[in-house]
């Protein structure tokens, strides 16, 4: 895992459409964790095999990853440890990025054709590794979508994303319980809210509706230290699990009653 810089979303030096075409021509190499005790790599293994239909692609390991990330023939599928600029409570999270090989000195260097936020550093990996299939394909897609439409880059490209919002109505809500707001951990207290659709669910049910691409489900991916008390961003991402597509973003500072979940403002915001 690598350590890199983020200005929030935004790129001092954006991904340009000549880029996303240099990409095509590159072959893609995900990086694998060092720890023998991770289940990322099998995770990444299969999730990678059964949908990446991009480019060509291999396995590698870090240290093969500081020896080719000058290679303008590779792309690089790598988590990385990600602190934002400005940011004082110097909060990390663990990144997913697709990265172009060039000869930059360093990562923060090379161009980044799409990032996704996994978790918070340190979180146990059962709390997002079950996600990480919608997360690639997102990816996938992204790439795929942007290539076609470069004038759809910009250093916010979220709030591209976030003109789904209004399709999430149309759409079950899968949400679990730990990432509900104390005082909202109830469908009753959530109708109260949002008129939606919208399920209390366990990781395995999110899974499976990934596993399965239910059309008729979009899930939260919420990332935040998971109630350690940290003072951190809370991520809240809200995806496909047919089309892996975001339909909502944003994020807050986990303070006082801003805490570690979907708040309330969230829900009243996909009324929207």
């Amino acid at each position: 895992m690598v350590t890199v810089g983020f200005h929030a979303f935004s790129q001092e030096s954006l991904p340009t459409k000549l880029d996303y075409q240099k990409f095509y021509k590159t072959k893609t190499l995900v990086v694998l964790e060092n720890s023998p005790f991770s289940e990322y790599n099998d995770k990444v293994k299969e999730a990678i095999k059964q949908n990446w239909v991009l480019n060509e692609y291999d396995f590698i390991s870090n240290e093969e990853f500081d020896q080719k990330k000058t290679n303008p023939n590779y792309s690089f599928l790598v988590t990385s440890i990600v602190t934002f600029n400005k940011d004082k409570t110097k909060a990390q999270y663990n990144f997913l990025s697709l990265l172009l090989g060039e000869k930059a000195t360093d990562i923060t260097n090379m161009k980044d054709l799409c990032s996704v936020p996994m978790s918070y550093i340190n979180v146990d990996e059962e709390n997002y590794l079950y996600k990480l299939e919608s997360l690639i394909r997102f990816i996938q897609n992204h790439v795929s979508m942007v290539s076609k439409n470069p004038s759809i880059i910009s250093d916010n490209i979220l709030k591209y994303y976030n003109k789904n919002m209004a399709q999430v109505k149309n759409k079950t809500l899968y949400i679990t319980q730990e990432d509900l707001p104390p005082n909202t951990r109830s469908i009753s207290k959530i109708r109260k809210l949002y008129p939606g659709r919208v399920k209390i669910v366990t990781t395995q049910e999110i899974e499976k509706a990934i596993n399965n691409k239910n059309k008729d489900v979009v899930f939260l991916h919420k990332v935040g230290p998971e109630q350690k008390g940290h003072k951190a961003r809370c991520f809240k991402i809200i995806i496909g699990a047919d089309d892996a597509k975001i339909y909502y973003f944003d994020y807050h500072m986990i303070k006082n009653k801003q805490t570690d979940s979907f708040l309330v403002r969230d829900f009243k915001r996909l009324l929207n």
